[in-house]
């Protein structure tokens, strides 16, 4: 009998987790609640006020089975006084990262205010000005800023996780069911309706409009705002020589911004069609030689990089007339004991290492990004009175096991990753949607996302020539954010303006 109780002794511990397992097991998840923030805001625009109801917060984002995954942050502004919603337009914006909240395109060009910022200098610390912004769309459209999952106030619950939606596949999903759910919610599956993603978020644009057109819903317009399709062309791989040809014109570009091209003059629009010309018929052919370009092409394609970029003979030929993004960044203006910016190259900051390849941060980032995050949070909290012990998340890198995952459905070939793109994606929409228009807005100082690469994908899409016309160019002297520049915010507004009231008279 004593045997008997020793063995039900040890055997207890066993029993009892099992027991807790079994009841961690049968536990539901927990499920987060949503919350809202309603206020009024207006704005003024060629000196009319619009009133504009606004709700920011949270709403439960769910699975096809009705089953709550995920907080999904939003901040919604309606103009006051519509009775017919199917004929107001909705844009849905986002910026890109991926991992970035939407703040960006918040307080820069489509909230009703926007941070004023010194372009393209450093703007001092507090107090920032945060001013009407009279360059927003809110008289042609409603706008919707959405959070990807782990950005802003959204975070996956009930029975979703991070993980499920940091990925291509995953964060394309959860933003269009967010848009889905968000036009029914709100009545407004009828309004004209719009994309508008920066940066990652023009990737991100060409997956959900794909996505969406799937599921039935059409969209009006896609505007793509400092666009990559193709993510080779951003990262150098070995042995691929794309990266470097369609990095070369804005290489141009910014030699010609800071004065390294002799004899300058023209615009830079004249400028770059020239640089065009050399890339394509001189520049590529000679890189697609490889070691067969004999020593005195070499030289020869040298001295014409030389020419156009502002680096000298010597560094192009000892980079093998290749030279990558973040090289560029530190070279062009050594001499001057300075580096330029990669978001835009327009910006300057100090080089503390003369003898460094590369440069150590982006001169853009770092003369705004204070200002930008300074001036949301003090709107955010004190004017669309969200409340303040929700802790706002600029970027997903801050979150515990942030890693994105980069497979995406129909890049993958004999079961193995060869690109990360949905160029394709955007092309089949396009095809069987021919009534859709993208408008593509590029900056001419943009290292980040170079606008001659947004050209090679468009160019390599395989779209017959009527389809090809439903995309838009327009050109920007300024870089990635070109917003901060007043001249191009002002031609911003215009050009999406006359985009959403085109496309929505079809």
């Amino acid at each position: 009998m004593k045997k008997l109780y020793f063995i039900l002794f040890l055997l207890m511990p066993t029993v009892l987790i099992l027991a807790q397992g079994e009841e961690k097991k049968d536990a539901k998840p927990e499920v987060l609640p949503a919350q809202t923030f309603e206020s009024k805001q207006s704005v003024t625009i060629d000196g009319k006020t619009i009133s504009l109801k606004t709700i920011a917060g949270t709403t439960q984002l769910r699975d096809i089975d009705n089953k709550p995954i995920a907080l999904f942050g939003f901040t919604a502004y309606f103009k006051e006084g519509v009775n017919d919603m199917s004929k107001r337009p909705i844009i849905f914006s986002y910026n890109g990262g991926p991992g970035s909240s939407s703040y960006w395109l918040h307080m820069g060009v489509m909230g009703p205010k926007r941070i004023v910022v010194n372009d393209p200098g450093s703007t001092p610390a507090a107090p920032y000005q945060l001013a009407n912004n009279d360059q927003s769309l809110f008289d042609v459209a409603d706008l919707v800023m959405m959070d990807p999952i782990g950005t802003g106030l959204s975070i996956a619950t009930g029975t979703g996780k991070n993980k499920d939606f940091w990925g291509v596949d995953g964060d394309i999903e959860s933003v269009s069911n967010f848009i889905r759910q968000f036009l029914i919610e709100h009545g407004r599956m009828n309004s004209p309706k719009y994309l508008l993603g920066e940066s990652y978020g023009t990737f991100r644009n060409a997956g959900v409009m794909a996505y969406l057109h799937d599921q039935g819903i059409a969209l009006n317009g896609v505007v793509m705002v400092s666009s990559v399709f193709d993510l080779r062309q951003l990262v150098f791989p070995p042995g691929d020589d794309l990266p470097f040809i369609v990095h070369f014109p804005t290489y141009a570009a910014t030699a010609w911004y800071h004065n390294k091209i002799a004899n300058k003059s023209g615009t830079i629009a004249e400028f770059i069609d020239k640089v065009r010309d050399f890339t394509k018929n001189e520049y590529m052919p000679a890189l697609y030689k490889g070691d067969q370009l004999t020593a005195s092409e070499k030289k020869d394609i040298a001295e014409k990089l030389s020419a156009y970029s502002g680096l000298s003979t010597t560094y192009w030929l000892n980079a093998n007339l290749r030279v990558q993004a973040s090289e560029f960044f530190a070279e062009l203006l050594r001499d001057q004991g300075q580096t330029v910016g990669r978001l835009d190259s327009r910006f300057t900051g100090i080089n503390q290492d003369l003898l460094s390849q590369t440069a150590n941060f982006d001169p853009q980032s770092e003369a705004i990004s204070h200002a930008y995050t300074a001036g949301f949070f003090d709107y955010y909290y004190n004017q669309l009175k969200v409340d303040k012990k929700l802790h706002y998340q600029t970027s997903a890198y801050g979150r515990e096991g942030f890693r994105w995952d980069w497979s995406h459905r129909g890049n993958n070939s004999w079961g193995t990753q060869v690109a990360i793109t949905t160029g394709p994606d955007m092309a089949r929409t396009l095809t069987q949607n021919p009534n859709m228009k993208v408008l593509i807005l590029n900056g001419y100082y943009d290292i980040a996302t170079v606008f001659y690469g947004v050209e090679y994908t468009i160019d390599h899409m395989g779209l017959t020539p009527e389809i090809k016309d439903n995309i838009i160019m327009e050109y920007f002297e300024a870089g990635h954010m070109m917003y901060t520049h007043q001249p191009s915010l002002e031609k911003f507004r215009k050009v999406v303006k006359t985009f959403i009231e085109d496309t929505d008279n079809l």
